[in-house]
Order: structure tokens, then C-alpha cells, then sequence
């Protein structure tokens, strides 16, 4: 497939699974073999995973919205420095819902085969979106 159309499989998983919630689409675009080389140390880091990860995070953020502010690709890999946003209005590591409206910034890095994600990085600031969660409001 072309980078072109790589980006495009890509641009499709993040807004349609990512933001709109679609498990199918993401059933769809991500190979039975793909794997998150990124998934906490002794997580599951398979397909279902990763679903299950955007559901609790939906839980915490229902209106998690995740917009794609960059997309480089170059051969079989498509990088994306994406902002998620939201509303806190379940817990999230640990911290009960705030009501408070984040925002974090994550970058992917996924390596496609044949129109489908095969494999997954991502760098994601949770200190910064953490340090939002727990500040104290104006005194």
C-alpha cells in the first residue's frame, strides 16, 4: 500500500475508533497479529487490549475527542502527534472525576502491512495529564 494510503488506514483509526468509539472499525484496520509495544509491562498488548484501554478511557473521558496535529510517513510507517482531549468525569489512575477539561499530547508510531496495523508505539504525556487531574483549584 502506498504512504498515502497508510496514512489513510491510520487518519480512519484514530478518528473512528479513537474518537468516534467504533470497536468495528477498529476490528478493521488493525491485523489479528497487531501488537502494542507499548502496553505497561505484564498488560495484555494484543487487539482486544487495546480496545478495552479506549473503553475505560471513554469511561473517564466520555467526550474524549483526539484531534491529529501532525502525520509523517515514510515506507511500511506512519507517525501522528495527536492531542486528546476531554472532560474528567470518571477516574482516571486513581484520581476520582474532577470535572476538569484536559488536554494531552501523544505520539504513535505504527508499522502497517497490507492496509492493516501490525505493530503500535506510543510516547504519551499521562505526567502532564496526571498534574492536571490533581491541581488545586484557584484558593
Amino acid at each position: 500500500m502506498s504512504t498515502e494510503g497508510n496514512k489513510a488506514v491510520v487518519r480512519r483509526w484514530i478518528e473512528e475508533f479513537k474518537t468516534g468509539g467504533d470497536e468495528a472499525v477498529a476490528d478493521a484496520v488493525r491485523s489479528p497479529r497487531f501488537v502494542n509495544h507499548s502496553a505497561p509491562p505484564g498488560a495484555p498488548s494484543g487487539p482486544e487490549a487495546g480496545k478495552a484501554a479506549f473503553r475505560a478511557m471513554r469511561a473517564a473521558f466520555p467526550d474524549l475527542h483526539v484531534t491529529i496535529e501532525d502525520m509523517v510517513a515514510e515506507g511500511d510507517q506512519v507517525v501522528t502527534r495527536q492531542t486528546f482531549a476531554g472532560t474528567h468525569r470518571g477516574e482516571w489512575m486513581g484520581v476520582p472525576a474532577t470535572g476538569r477539561a484536559v488536554t494531552w499530547a501523544v505520539i504513535d508510531v505504527v508499522r502497517l502491512e497490507d492496509g492493516l496495523l501490525v505493530d503500535h508505539w506510543a510516547v504519551a504525556d499521562m505526567l502532564g495529564l496526571r498534574a492536571q487531574l490533581t491541581a488545586e483549584g484557584p484558593g
